[in-house]
C-alpha cells in the first residue's frame, strides 16, 4: 500500500520509515520544512519530497483523484506535537488513515473533533502506544488481571533523559508547542499506567518546572509516585559513571519491572497491528492526554511526605512554567 510521511527530518521518523519498509509497503511522498532527509535513500529513494506542506497536500489530493492504485492509504505523522491535530486532519481530508506519534493532541477537546472527522471521512486515526506491545508488560497485565486482591500496588516510576541546551530553544522546550514534560516525555508512561492499573481516581503534583515534574497518582489498582526529568543533574551517579544519558525504572511493590529492553522493533509491531485492524486509536489515547493536560494545570502540593524520593534532591524553589497557554485555544 502507498504511504506518505509528515516530518521526515524528525528524530522519530527513521522508526516509521523502517516500519513502512518492514511491513512491505511503499512510501510515495514525504514532507519536512528541513531538507536534511538523506535517510530516505536507505528505504525509499524514489519517494517524492516536499519542503512545503501545501505542495505535499496538493500532491496527495492529485493522487486521490487518480486511479485506485495511486491512492495514499496511510499518512504517518512525525511532526511537532502542536501540529499533530492539523496533520491528522490533512490525512483524513485526502481519504487516508492517520498513524500519529504521541501525543495525539495537546488539548483533549480536539479529540472530540477528530472522532467526528473519522466518521465523516470513513477513515481511522491511529496512535503509537508501543509500550503496550512489550512482552514483559503484556505478561504483567495478564498477571494483574488474574489477581483477585483489591489492594492497590505501590508503583514508583522514574524516567530521566538528558537533553542539552538545544532543547530549551527548540519547539520541545516550548510548553505551548510540546505540552511540556508531562506530554512530551510523560505521555508514554501515563498511558502505560492507565492501561495496567485502571482509571485515575485522584492526582497530586509535587514538582513542576520546565525541565522536570513529579507527583502522585491514585489509580484503581495502584498508588504511583512518578518523576520525569530532562535534566542531566538528576541522573543517578552510577548511570553517569557508566557513560549513560538516560535512566528508566518502574518498581512494583519494591520489585523492579523490566521494561528497558525489547524496544528495537516496536514501531514495526505497531504498524503490523494497524494493518491488521487492531491498532490503538483515539479512545485509547484519550485517558493519558486528559491526565497530562490536568497535571499541567494543577497547583503543586506543599506537603511532600508521599512524594517520589527524587523530589528531595531538587531545589524547593519552583521555577515558572514556560509560556503555558492561558486559555482554551484551538
Amino acid at each position: 500500500m502507498n504511504f506518505a510521511l509528515i516530518g521526515a527530518a524528525g528524530f522519530i521518523a527513521p522508526k516509521h520509515l523502517q516500519a513502512i519498509h518492514d511491513t512491505g509497503n511503499d512510501l510515495v511522498a514525504a514532507v519536512d520544512p528541513h531538507d536534511c532527509v538523506g535517510r530516505l535513500d536507505g528505504f525509499f529513494p524514489d519517494a517524492h519530497f516536499f519542503t512545503e506542506i501545501e505542495r505535499f497536500d496538493r500532491y496527495l489530493e492529485k493522487r486521490r483523484r487518480g486511479d485506485e492504485d495511486d491512492h495514499v492509504k496511510y499518512v504517518s505523522i512525525c511532526s511537532p506535537n502542536y501540529l499533530h491535530d492539523a496533520h491528522v486532519r490533512l490525512a483524513l481530508r485526502v481519504k487516508a488513515h492517520a498513524i500519529c506519534e504521541k501525543p495525539l493532541v495537546i488539548s483533549p477537546w480536539n479529540l472530540d473533533a477528530l472522532e467526528e472527522l473519522e466518521a465523516e471521512h470513513g477513515r481511522r486515526v491511529y496512535t503509537v502506544l508501543q509500550l503496550r506491545l512489550l512482552p514483559s508488560l503484556i505478561k504483567l497485565k495478564q498477571e494483574l488481571a488474574e489477581k483477585a486482591s483489591g489492594e492497590r500496588a505501590d508503583i514508583c516510576l522514574t524516567y530521566i533523559t538528558r537533553r542539552g541546551r538545544w532543547y530549551d530553544t527548540s519547539w520541545k522546550g516550548s510548553h505551548e508547542k510540546s505540552g511540556g514534560v508531562a506530554l512530551n516525555i510523560g505521555i508514554h508512561f501515563f498511558d502505560l499506567l492507565h492501561w495496567l492499573f485502571g482509571e485515575v481516581e485522584s492526582s497530586k503534583v509535587h514538582l513542576s518546572n520546565p525541565r522536570k515534574m513529579a507527583g502522585m497518582l491514585y489509580l484503581e489498582r495502584a498508588r504511583v509516585r512518578w518523576f520525569l526529568s530532562t535534566d542531566a543533574d538528576d541522573l543517578p551517579d552510577e548511570v553517569v559513571s557508566d557513560g549513560g544519558y538516560a535512566y528508566r525504572s518502574m518498581t512494583f511493590d519494591g520489585q523492579e519491572i523490566e521494561f528497558s529492553t525489547g524496544f528495537k522493533d516496536l514501531h514495526t509491531q505497531v504498524y503490523e497491528e494497524v494493518l491488521a485492524g487492531r491498532g490503538t486509536g483515539i479512545r485509547d489515547a484519550r485517558p493519558a492526554v486528559e491526565l497530562a493536560y490536568s497535571i499541567n494545570r494543577s497547583d503543586t502540593e506543599s506537603v511532600l511526605a508521599d512524594a517520589h524520593p527524587f523530589v528531595s534532591r531538587v531545589s524547593s524553589v519552583r521555577l515558572p512554567r514556560q509560556d503555558r497557554p492561558a486559555s482554551r485555544a484551538a
